[in-house]
């Protein structure tokens, strides 16, 4: 994979700069968009501005975030320690400085983030952004019904949300009335100096993770609905305590006929929904990381009437839609684990096959002549079955062409670029996750040698990896905790040993990663047939129940060859009882396994809840 293939340059010239000029009787918005996408824009009234401001600055705080650990700066410790006579010379100190001074440099000039990207539909207006750790991505959606004497333009660009523009709008006061104006055309002001064109060089993280987290939007998901106060109960818990060691997951309950719940953990704390029940048919529990991210809602709060959480899975992203009126704003946010693993692992089956590109082709131009629809609708415009459409409408998605919006359930033409997305950007997040695929295409290549359970910690992988492109046999070996992080991780490769972990996992370890993960999608799937369920000789399910009281009783099953054997106990989130044991031999594994499987369906019965999830 070349360098060329992994990046992406877009040029983005603005007329003017984006601003807000506010005076004692009204306010007027100016948001400059991108002049090579065409005529597109729209002038309005704003009849909430307060609503209007709030919405606008949660989407330009999400597209500012980022939390990822940032080194401290030393060279003020390092002056210190050289006024003192200290160890620490002169030469370090200029050394670290100019190291700093060449990092600020680099990221000034050299910008790999995409600018908001801004779509005029005929029903809505919609902003989207992605942030810079590339952990969350949002979606703004203005309904017409918040503007007055609407003009507009349709179509898809880039706008220039700037900090002069972030300042005016939270200057803006509920009583001011309130214009927008957005187009490509205005001229500067008089005196004021044309705004030069910039390059960007879009890394192929960032635009994968941008486009695969919009296609993520597509697969099936356990939907729980909440109200304002509970986001506030979750969000005043989080500013108020502090987790200094893991588990540090926000674990959702879902039981058909009982409210939704919220465990937030280290401390077991249960928050009971008070929007209805979980209308799902089977009940689930899921764990999510990266609950800190929430925090960035805090503005919208006092406009929220009802929020929905969809949860894909375990390492999935989690889509939080929020209803505010004429305003939707949709939050998703990525499994917080290393992209260089949780890409490989967790976004595996997303890309389609290339059969997939007419019928993503005659989906866009259904789209183009009827407007939004959903993939009911769009079974019955193309005549092709729903696993063709989920196929094209990925491809589309991934390419940059289609959006699918979650709040409304439809799909929404939306051109990224002037051209689709090429396949080199989003097929393989590197050049090393193309190497792990090909080793993987190859019979018998990935062996696993060892999968050890550790209570409390996670699971221990050791694995054979037989490369044959590079002629070597490698034996990699890492640990996945409890927070789906992954810890402990060895190669015998030359690029472990020359680098370690410094430059991301080796297509050995990704291919041990992605082994792992598709050989437990394939045992779940196996596990829910009776041919499936006669191959299984060793395996433990975790099953949970939680009374009204919050006392959560736990169940541990383990089958083992011709043995099973029972833990439980009840724990409240503050003490735990002490876990009764029970081992159960057999006269054959058949036995074992029809007695571990009764034990599971009289737990399930009772109500307990499969937390192979957690």
């Amino acid at each position: 994979m070349s360098e060329q293939a992994t990046k992406r340059s877009v040029k983005l010239e603005y007329p003017i700069e984006s601003a807000a000029e506010i005076a004692t009787d009204r306010a007027h918005i100016r948001v400059a968009l991108e002049r090579g996408r065409g005529a597109v824009g729209v002038r309005a009234k704003v009849k909430d501005t307060g609503l209007f401001r709030d919405a606008l600055l949660t989407a330009i705080g999400v597209r500012t975030s980022d939390l990822r650990f940032k080194a401290r700066d030393r060279s003020q410790y390092l002056a210190y320690l050289i006024k003192k006579g200290k160890t620490a010379t002169k030469e370090i100190w200029d050394a670290h400085k100019a190291f700093l001074d060449q990092s600020y440099a680099e990221d000034k000039h050299h910008e790999t983030t995409l600018d908001p990207v801004w779509t005029v539909h005929p029903d809505e207006l919609s902003l989207e952004v992605f942030s810079k750790d590339e952990s969350a991505y949002a979606r703004l959606s203005l309904s017409n019904e918040l503007f007055a004497n609407r003009e507009a333009a349709h179509g898809t660009t880039f706008a220039d949300l700037t900090p002069a523009l972030a300042d005016g709008l939270e200057r803006l006061r509920t009583y001011h009335p309130l214009s927008l104006e957005a187009d490509a055309k205005s001229a500067p002001r008089e005196g004021s100096a044309p705004r030069e064109a910039r390059d960007v060089e879009l890394s192929q993280q960032w635009l994968r993770g941008f486009l695969q987290v919009q296609s993520a939007a597509t697969l099936p998901a356990a939907v729980a609905e909440f109200n304002a106060i509970d986001l506030y109960n979750l969000m005043f818990l989080l500013r108020t305590k502090k987790a200094k060691k893991p588990p540090r997951a926000l674990r959702f309950e879902l039981v058909p006929g009982q409210a939704p719940r919220m465990i937030v953990e280290p401390w077991e704390a249960v928050l009971e929904g008070h929007a209805g029940p979980y209308t799902g048919k089977t009940p689930r529990v899921v764990r999510t990381f990266g609950r800190q991210r929430l925090l960035g809602l805090a503005r919208l709060l006092p406009h929220i009437r009802k929020a929905r959480v969809h949860l894909l899975g375990a390492g999935l992203p989690t889509f939080w839609v929020l209803d505010c009126g004429h305003v939707t704003l949709t939050l998703a946010l990525t499994g917080w684990v290393d992209a260089g693993w949780a890409s490989a692992a967790t976004f595996d089956s997303l890309v389609p096959g290339e059969d997939s590109v007419e019928l993503s082709k005659k989906v866009l131009a259904v789209l183009a002549e009827k407007g939004p629809l959903s993939l009911d609708a769009l079974v019955k415009e193309t005549a092709a079955t729903p696993a063709q459409l989920r196929s094209a409408t990925q491809w589309a998605c991934l390419h940059g062409e289609l959006l699918f919006d979650i709040a409304r359930g439809v799909y929404r033409p939306r051109s990224l670029f002037a051209s689709p997305v090429e396949d080199s950007l989003v097929r393989y997040g590197s050049e090393r996750e193309a190497k792990a695929h090909r080793i993987l295409a190859e019979k018998n290549a990935v062996k696993f040698t060892k999968l050890h359970e550790i209570a409390g910690e996670g699971v221990e992988i050791h694995g054979d990896v037989n490369d044959k492109a590079a002629a070597r046999a490698v034996s990699p070996r890492f640990t996945i905790d409890l927070e789906g992080r992954v810890i402990g991780a060895w190669c015998g490769c030359p690029h472990y040993r020359r680098a370690g972990m410094r430059e991301g996992p080796c297509e050995h370890m990704i291919a041990l990663r992605l082994g792992y993960a598709r050989r437990k999608a394939e045992e779940e799937a196996l596990r829910q047939s009776p041919e499936g369920r006669k191959l299984i000789r060793a395996e433990t399910r975790t099953l949970v129940r939680r009374d009204s009281l919050g006392k959560e009783t736990v169940y541990r099953v383990t089958l083992d060859d011709k043995v099973v054997r029972v833990t439980w106990g009840a724990r409240d989130g503050v003490t735990s009882a002490p876990s009764r044991q029970q081992k159960l031999w057999f006269d054959s594994d058949r036995e074992a396994r029809e007695a571990y499987f009764a034990r599971l369906d009289s737990l399930s019965a009772e109500g307990f809840i499969d937390a192979a999830d957690a």
